[in-house]
């Protein structure tokens, strides 16, 4: 059985980040059950480490806990990162528990990435802080990001469809690599029409650009 490890960086009791990076593993777990397989999903807070994160960074020793928790993370077959937006960014405990990691101890661990934050303004904190600092690290991050802003707490079907996507993703990278093609295999209800987008489909009404230059030289004069 395959083991899914969800790391958060929520401060409050119950944290929104953390319901979210729930949910999430919740439905990867019923994605990788449907492909006949059992997922063990487990769990870090961070802000339960806070006081030894801070230890290590000012003198270099690991505490029992976050050693504990660090080793949770280093086991596992895929991770959920999730964190709280501060200043446009992940938050510095997020990160803290980051650079706590082994250079190594990501590399090549499938990963979801999640961010919460009050306002939906912050949504690209995923794809320029995020993204970049997971792809350094050499995980290999899934192509859908779910981001939730207080708002979307209260349009479930949309939030729904994006943790969806994402587990899809998922579920697919640990079943079988081969159905993960880029890391997601889409369903019928997951993919709009797509239309038609040839040279051919020109609006009759609209003038020919040969016919907008005839009688001019190049130079800008007739």
């Amino acid at each position: 059985m395959k083991k899914l490890v969800i790391v958060h960086a929520g401060l409050s009791r119950p944290s929104s980040t953390g319901m979210l990076a729930e949910e999430i593993a919740h439905a990867v777990e019923a994605q990788v059950t449907n492909r006949g397989e059992g997922l063990e999903i487990g769990s870090v807070a961070v802000v339960e480490l806070g006081r030894e994160l801070a230890t290590l960074m000012s003198t270099g020793v690991y505490g029992e806990a976050l050693r504990a928790a660090i080793d949770e993370v280093c086991r596992a077959d895929a991770l959920v990162l999730a964190t709280p937006v501060f200043n446009a960014s992940y938050s510095g405990l997020f990160k803290m528990f980051i650079d706590a990691l082994d250079k190594d101890g990501l590399t090549r661990v499938p990963v979801v990435i999640a961010a919460t934050a009050g306002t939906p303004r912050h949504a690209l904190v995923l794809e320029h802080a995020m993204r970049p600092l997971l792809s350094y690290l050499r995980a290999i991050v899934m192509p859908t990001a779910v981001f939730a802003a207080t708002e979307d707490f209260g349009a479930r079907e949309d939030l729904r469809r994006r943790v969806h996507r994402a587990a899809q993703e998922l579920a697919g990278y640990l079943v079988d690599v081969r159905q993960a093609v880029a890391g997601f295999v889409p369903e019928e209800e997951d993919v709009a029409p797509r239309k038609a987008n040839r040279v051919t489909d020109v609006d009759a009404g609209i003038t020919d650009f040969r016919e907008l230059l005839r009688g001019h030289d190049g130079n800008g004069r007739p």
